[in-house]
């Protein structure tokens, strides 16, 4: 069983270097062999010395891959159009494995009928979390679990694609990842990974979520500030209103929006006054009120007046 581990990076040359070092630290199991390909997202610092450095200590399980054109989902479509192998796996820059995750992938994927798998990941802080951190949001600095306890991904689920393992003759039947979507550079836009989810759980595919396969996510102290959050949640907003106009929910809209984001903002709008008139209240819960009202403003934006640029033919 051959596993290739796909890496889009840019710019993060520190980061990826740690990642890459957990990927050789990780426990290899007998029967599975695993491959690293690194795609090169047009960094402009020391990212492709620090694959070259670190290429001996792979024996050749690691290539490297240059992509000009700006986006992850491009990265993607590269690393996994230039592999072969029977799993394809894909981790971000910025994570380390646990010593356990290619053991896990190698127990699942040979004993049981099953398309893809993910877990959960693990924050490991650069800075102590603030008091005002809204935990509804989890998602913004990358710190997702679905629990302590193994289950079925379905449509009310999802798997971010940094931590997840899919096979590639049912990959290969939804490719490519959507470039209207995912980060380009500095730009936030996100859902590239929830589109293709969304396809894979269209497509009738079995997934599981495993708690044991594990991830560990650096949070750069520059995403805990309340800046970065609004900026993110703006931007996810959007990104989830372009995704919408191909996938839209199984639920009552209002002026092309689901209804209970306006419910959801109102509510926050609410406690926002309330708490302005009380001078009391949770840090944490008035910053998650006040976020609501950027995921709606973004969404509407995404939903009907975000222009996605269009590709030209290769």
């Amino acid at each position: 069983m051959q596993l290739d581990v796909i890496l889009p990076t840019y710019n993060r040359a520190s980061l990826l270097e740690r990642a890459l070092r957990s990927l050789l630290a990780a426990e290899l199991p007998a029967g599975l062999e695993v491959k690293v390909t690194i795609v090169d997202n047009n960094s402009t610092d020391k990212t492709a010395s620090v694959v070259e450095a670190l290429k001996p200590a792979f024996a050749g399980r690691l290539n490297y891959l240059f992509e000009p054109k700006p986006g992850k989902s491009h990265a993607l479509n590269r690393g996994i159009g230039a592999t072969c192998g029977e799993l394809v796996g894909m981790i971000d820059d910025d994570e380390e494995i646990d010593r356990s995750w290619f053991v896990r992938i190698h127990e699942v994927f040979a004993s049981e009928e099953v398309n893809f798998i993910g877990g959960p990941y693990v924050p490991r802080w650069g800075a102590p979390p603030p008091s005002w951190l809204p935990s509804k949001y989890p998602g913004v600095i990358g710190a997702v679990s679905l629990g302590a306890e193994r289950r079925a991904y379905a449509a009310d689920t999802t798997m971010p694609g940094g931590n997840a393992v899919v096979r590639r003759s049912t990959l290969g039947k939804l490719m490519p990842y959507s470039t209207a979507l995912g980060p380009h550079g500095n730009s936030y836009l996100a859902d590239e990974d929830s589109d293709m989810y969304l396809r894979l759980i269209a497509s009738g595919a079995k997934g599981l979520y495993l708690p044991d396969l594990i991830v560990y996510h650096y949070i750069h102290p520059q995403r805990l500030t309340k800046q970065y959050y609004r900026h993110w949640c703006f931007r996810r907003g959007i990104s989830s209103g372009i995704l919408d106009r191909e996938h839209p929910k199984n639920t009552v809209y209002f002026l092309g929006v689901p209804r209970y984001l306006f419910g959801r903002a109102a509510r926050g709008a609410w406690q926002i006054m309330k708490g302005v008139a009380t001078k009391n209240g949770n840090p944490s819960d008035k910053f998650s009120h006040e976020l609501s009202l950027w995921d709606l403003a973004g969404f509407i934006y995404g939903r009907h007046f975000y222009r996605v640029a269009k590709e030209s033919e290769p």
